[in-house]
């Protein structure tokens, strides 16, 4: 009878250790974070800072996989069409998941705003107005002057179209009522590159891809977007000084694909606000010009809606469409 209760025992204890080293594996498989944008910029940097404390938190290796590309949507069509268990994730932006949804023509293979939601975010990028060391302005007031008396005489620099940087821009016109001139280039270097060089009048772009070159003194900032950049330069005045309420800031967090579970949200969202409490973290992302601020799913779902509703009013308004 034991030798037959043995017998039966053993398949049983096959499928069970099979089952387990399934289990094991699949526990050991690195959790994907998509970022669609190249390696060395700042976000890329903001996202390798949050898998490693994520890997801590998770219990399982995460690894950032840079899917360059259609203005970040070739990452988010992954993710939107990946694994919804929490093992396939978007590190995303104010661009591909605000913008993009608005801009007419725009030729999109996922919609953001139904096949991605927001997780948390982990901080704000905060923007400011720069000009080139030799540039004539001296301060905002003298730009806005000249910008008024001088319609389409000034040019400004920003990565492409539909940019934060170029609705940004849009919107200070519009406030301003003053008639600039959009000069597009492809990505953030180029654009610094004739900012530097003197071939464009200025730009407003988020200070961590310019905070090294204001303080080498390459750059010059003439003004701040909003109040976050206070903590990098206390002394410079608001662009809303001349622009009443004028504000301008982006954004980076985690997204994933409609229909993750409730509980992997809470899970991911534990994991940003630790790495969002770190000490180590924190330091990095302020030496390089980026703010960490903390939202869970439900405040950054909020800030998405705004967004896309002021976003939508910019681009109305100056006609801006899709290239």
């Amino acid at each position: 009878m034991r030798r037959r209760m043995l017998v039966f025992a053993l398949p049983t204890l096959g499928l069970a250790l099979v089952a387990l080293t399934l289990q094991t594996a699949t526990a050991q498989q690195p959790v994907r974070m998509l970022y669609g944008f190249a390696a060395g910029g700042s976000g890329d940097l903001a996202a390798r800072l949050l898998a490693d404390v994520a890997s801590r938190e998770l219990g399982q290796r995460v690894v950032v996989e840079n899917r360059t590309g259609a203005n970040g949507m070739i990452a988010a069509e992954a993710a939107a069409r990946g694994p919804t268990d929490g093992s396939n994730v978007l590190f995303c932006t104010t661009g591909n998941m605000t913008i993009v949804t608005e801009l007419p023509g725009a030729q999109l293979p996922i919609n953001p705003a139904t096949d991605l939601i927001g997780i948390g975010q982990l901080l704000r990028s905060t923007f400011g107005l720069v000009v080139g060391k030799d540039s004539p302005y001296r301060s905002i007031q003298d730009l806005v002057a000249d910008a008024r008396a001088h319609p389409g005489k000034l040019s400004y620099a920003t990565p492409g179209v539909g940019s934060v940087q170029h609705l940004s821009t849009e919107l200070l016109g519009q406030k301003l009522a003053a008639q600039m001139v959009h000069v597009p280039y492809r990505g953030s270097q180029a654009a610094l590159q004739d900012l530097i060089a003197g071939r464009t009048s200025f730009s407003i772009t988020n200070l961590g891809d310019v905070i090294s070159h204001i303080r080498s003194g390459q750059l010059r900032l003439l003004a701040l977007g909003d109040p976050l950049g206070k903590r990098f330069f206390p002394d410079a005045p608001m662009i809303a000084e001349v622009a009443p309420g004028f504000e301008t800031y982006a954004w980076f967090g985690l997204c994933g694909p409609t229909g993750m579970p409730d509980a992997a949200v809470k899970r991911w969202e534990k994991a940003i606000k630790a790495a969002v409490d770190d000490p180590t973290v924190s330091q990095k992302l302020l030496e390089n010009g980026m703010v960490p601020a903390f939202a869970d799913s439900a405040a950054l779902k909020k800030t998405m809606e705004d967004n896309r509703r002021g976003y939508r009013e910019v681009i109305r308004a100056a006609n801006i469409k899709a290239e």
